[in-house]
């Protein structure tokens, strides 16, 4: 280790990363006993994966493999890979990926690269690297959103993406800062962290349950530029917190996670919505997102910035310009509240309430582990590639749930829970 590296590690509280390496086994996979782990992060993680580690086996873990990567690997790709290795992706692995979960290996990703990494290089050859990429990992990506086994993604404050979250600060500094922000967010920045996920488990369970006895055939939307109806999909299901998967484990596959969230109807989506927040896609920055749906499908779309990378997503495939996911988030939650741009979905999703573009979640059914895909398509299910959240909420937002015979129940006012 560097003198630097030991400069930045210092910077991070190693009770409290340990805390959340604790969390990550026990709440976020909630690791049966003889269970393989599947673990990918950036390569600077390496603190929070050795802790991982140790408390998988502590759990007991059968084998914990790590996959790392590394942002001076990628930028190489960008800068010497030949032209045509952009239509191409390591299919072999997530073949082998898929393998795994099929096998009852546990899946558990951190997330911590620098968000605008890719920022300088050609859009297009990201563009084609990330198509690839997308069609190669279906086979593994299908296990994870037909919740086949227990999976959680987590995050590190690495170098690169503190300096994005935090500029012009010095960069332990910087570090120091979004480690105690995602500790905070985590809910492991105080003793007593699994306990205190016991708890919030039950508050997203309670309002999942009044949404789930409600039936709402649609939620219509309105505030400053926007009048959205989303239809929301036949047998549609409320999700938040912990779930469980096939596999019959209860996780919570987001840590953090302030959303409860189901299935829209991808073709009874009308109207016209903003964003409310930026959104950080593969080093690009596509802020004040203005959108409008005719019979759930994107017809017009404009950004003040990055509306060229967004056309791009829209034009992945069919389901791109079709919605997968629609989630609800008070304007109170605490992401909301630290006032922080994230640049990572996993963070930034959970301070607004937000849509999807792309792919939905089986789970989100009724009786959804033993529909096929052909049913889910048929209740309304979205199929896509992509799996793209961007941020819709505000404290001046207001959303009413539709019922068949036309009447309507306050959902949210003013950014809140009504």
């Amino acid at each position: 280790m560097t003198a630097e590296q030991r400069n930045l590690s210092a910077s991070i509280d190693p009770v409290k990363l340990d805390r959340l390496a604790e969390v990550a086994v026990k709440v976020g996979l909630q690791l049966r006993e003889g269970q393989d782990v599947l673990l990918t992060a950036p390569a600077v993680a390496l603190p929070l994966v050795r802790r991982i580690a140790a408390h998988a086996y502590k759990a007991g873990a059968g084998i914990v493999t790590p996959i790392l990567s590394d942002e001076e690997l990628t930028l190489a790709r960008y800068r010497f890979g030949h032209d045509d290795s952009f239509d191409h992706a390591a299919g072999w692995l997530y073949e082998g990926m898929a393998k795994a979960f099929s096998s009852n290996t546990a899946r558990l990703a951190i997330v911590g690269d620098n968000p605008m990494l890719l920022s300088g290089e050609d859009p297009t050859k990201v563009a084609r690297a990330s198509k690839a990429n997308s069609m190669a990992y279906q086979p593994a990506l299908e296990k994870i959103v037909n919740f086949d086994t227990n999976w959680n993604i987590i995050a590190f404050p690495s170098p690169s993406w503190a300096m994005q979250v935090f500029p012009g600060e010095p960069e332990d500094v910087a570090v120091a800062k979004l480690a105690d922000a995602i500790f905070k967010a985590s809910r492991v920045d105080q003793d007593g962290a699994i306990v205190a996920w016991g708890r919030h488990n039950a508050a997203l369970r309670e309002r999942t349950e009044w949404l789930n006895g409600q039936r709402f055939r649609a939620l219509h939307y309105t505030g400053p530029g926007i009048d959205l109806t989303i239809g929301l999909a036949d047998g549609h299901e409320w999700e938040g917190g912990a779930s469980t998967a096939k596999n019959g484990i209860t996780c919570n596959a987001n840590i953090p996670t302030e959303e409860v969230f189901t299935t829209p109807h991808c073709r009874r989506v009308f109207g016209h919505v903003v964003s409310s927040k930026p959104l950080s896609y593969q080093g690009t920055l596509i802020d004040n997102i203005a959108v409008r749906f005719e019979e759930g499908r994107i017809v017009e779309a404009r950004a003040s910035r990055g509306e060229e990378v967004l056309s791009k997503v829209l034009d992945t495939d069919e389901g791109a310009r079709r919605l997968g996911e629609v989630a609800l988030v008070p304007n109170s939650s605490p992401i909301s509240q630290s006032g922080l741009l994230f640049f990572n979905t996993l963070f930034d999703e959970n301070a607004a309430s937000h849509i999807a573009l792309g792919q939905c979640y089986s789970k989100c059914f009724v009786n959804g582990t033993s529909l096929t895909p052909q049913q889910i398509a048929a209740q309304g299910g979205n199929q896509s590639l992509i799996h793209i959240d961007w941020m819709i909420g505000s404290g001046q937002t207001d959303i009413d749930g539709l019922h068949a015979d036309g009447s309507r129940v306050p959902v949210f006012r003013n950014g809140e829970w009504a």
